[in-house]
């Protein structure tokens, strides 16, 4: 009888430099100019692999405003970032996130391409398709995509370059010095795509890395986000809000995967994961109260408004209904802004009350480091999720969590005590893709043989 061994859990950490919210760039620990120091990173990224995390997240988006949280304000590209942070790590995964609505996939397989081969097989991309509709005039584009043609585009856009990847077979190069053949002609293949949104002929001038193609994540929430993710992805970084949240989430999209022909375990969920720990639980919860209370409530607005495409919130009565924003496009963030409109309906929410649903949020994750593995755990082992993404931004906090959360998980079998891979995929467990050309190469060869 053959074992399979134990589910474990993967944990990653998201670096956000001064943070993503108003507050924690105050904390007299956070450098004021964290979001653009390669050392900050780094320095995280070496605490994060010395505690065996399976990876490092990095957050874009290329749109702001004056009002937008401070990491956003001033931060470092992800590619550039995670090459340098590549460098000076050697085991932790390396994921960034960049956009299929302004790049080409030429271009995306190459700079992902090249991420892996530097890191030797840790290289993984967040695909989004951007939710803010100003981006598009930072592109030479008057108007955003529309959301539907966003996610077709995005589709194509994934299976362009993942064919990008398959340019050259892995015995494509003998470099065999005495015979003077450097590469074998019949191994490198032109993609030729045509398609209603791309056309490119190829080949990519790179070849796979050690864990043949970067991990692919996704975070889209919407109907239309959820199926991209149905149908690419290999891990998410989908928000859940609470634990029913989470579990609805990871059951749907795991069941639309299926439906398409593909192994729901392959897709490892990670949502975010916000903290508050202390000695005690109620200490800690002190401390989450203290820290949201400290919150400005005019930049909540504006948190809030990010949703909407930065729609100004501040017009309105705060202790009114939740106002009627039907007519915005929710061409943005259309899964989240969705859920905000509906769940203020639904309870009659006034739009105070709003904000501290969804800005002010409370975490989950409150109390001892014991009490935050036990709530962990019973996500873990519920099915709810396969990990998390802890948001780093105070120091203290990723600290704390590193050296109190992760040793009582790791004590109850659930997290690893090393490493027992090199790559991001054998980290999340995933299967190294095969080359297309090898596999049909392969039939071919077979039924020839028959």
């Amino acid at each position: 009888m053959v074992q399979t061994a134990p589910r474990q859990l993967k944990l990653g950490a998201i670096l956000a430099g001064v943070g993503t919210n108003h507050g924690d760039w105050r904390d007299p620990a956070v450098p004021g100019d964290a979001s653009v120091d390669i050392n900050w990173y780094i320095e995280q990224a070496r605490k994060a692999e010395a505690a065996k995390l399976d990876l490092v997240f990095i957050v874009d988006s290329p749109f702001i405003t004056p009002d937008t949280a401070p990491h956003y304000l001033n931060r470092l590209e992800p590619l550039t970032l995670l090459s340098a942070i590549a460098v000076s790590t050697s085991r932790i995964g390396l994921v960034g996130t960049l956009t299929t609505s302004y790049w080409e996939p030429y271009n995306v397989a190459r700079q992902f391409g090249s991420l892996d081969h530097i890191s030797k097989g840790r290289a993984g991309w967040n695909v989004v398709t951007t939710g803010l509709e100003g981006a598009a005039r930072n592109y030479g584009r008057e108007e955003h995509f529309a959301h539907a043609e966003r996610y077709a585009r995005a589709l194509e856009f994934v299976q362009v370059v993942q064919g990008l990847w398959d340019s050259y077979e892995d015995d494509a190069f003998p470099r065999d010095k005495a015979a003077g053949i450097f590469l074998r002609k019949d191994r490198q293949h032109r993609l030729d795509h045509n398609g209603v949104h791309f056309s490119v002929a190829g080949p990519l001038a790179l070849s796979r890395s050690r864990q043949g193609q970067p991990v692919i994540f996704q975070a889209g929430d919407s109907d239309e986000g959820r199926n991209l993710g149905a149908h690419i992805a290999e891990g998410t970084f989908a928000a859940a809000a609470d634990f029913e949240t989470a579990l609805s989430y990871t059951r749907d999209l795991k069941a639309r995967a299926a439906r398409l022909g593909r192994d729901p375990d392959r897709i490892v969920v990670m949502p975010g994961l916000s903290v508050f720990l202390a000695d005690s639980d109620e200490e800690a919860r002190a401390l989450e109260e203290a820290r949201l209370g400290r919150l400005d409530f005019a930049k909540s607005l504006v948190e809030l408004g990010r949703l909407f495409n930065y729609h100004d919130f501040s017009a309105y009565d705060p202790d009114a209904a939740f106002p009627d924003v039907s007519n915005l496009t929710l061409n943005s963030y259309k899964g989240g802004a969705e859920r905000v409109v509906r769940t203020a309906r639904e309870e009659g929410l006034s739009l105070r009350e709003t904000v501290a649903r969804f800005v002010e949020r409370r975490s989950a994750f409150v109390g001892t480091a014991a009490t935050v593995a036990d709530e962990i755990e019973r996500w873990f082992r519920a099915g709810a999720v396969d990990g998390f993404n802890l948001h780093v931004a105070r120091p203290a906090d990723f600290d704390r969590f590193l050296t109190g959360v992760v040793p009582i998980l790791q004590d109850r079998g659930l997290f690893r005590r090393d490493y027992e891979h090199d790559t991001l995929r054998g980290h999340l467990g995933l299967p190294v893709p095969e080359n297309r050309y090898t596999v049909a190469r392969g039939l071919a060869d077979a039924i020839a043989a028959e």
